[in-house]
């Protein structure tokens, strides 16, 4: 077998494995996001003014980096997750 046929012999997703990782890239963002909140993203900037717009559009962009980071691997905590998940849904179904 060469290596093409051997590289489309990969094996796609299930549709449940496809919906259990994007679970658990959800998750990894949401526990990024808050870990973001101490280190001062959520908080204003002097050069803007302040106030409580500048507040609520600092939660929108650490929301965005948090899940940009999770997308792009994060800290692992998805894959942890993603492989607990899917174990036990083996187990159940």
């Amino acid at each position: 077998m060469n290596e093409i046929a051997a590289a489309g012999a990969a094996r796609l997703p299930t549709p449940r494995e496809t919906a259990l990782r994007s679970a658990a890239e959800s998750l990894e963002a949401q526990f990024l996001e808050e870990m973001l909140k101490p280190a001062g993203l959520a908080a204003a900037r002097d050069g803007f003014g302040g106030g409580i717009g500048e507040e609520q559009f600092a939660s929108f962009m650490r929301h965005e980096q948090a899940v940009s980071m999770a997308r792009a691997g994060g800290i692992g905590l998805a894959e942890s997750i993603f492989e607990a998940l899917n174990r036990r849904a083996g187990d159940v179904g």
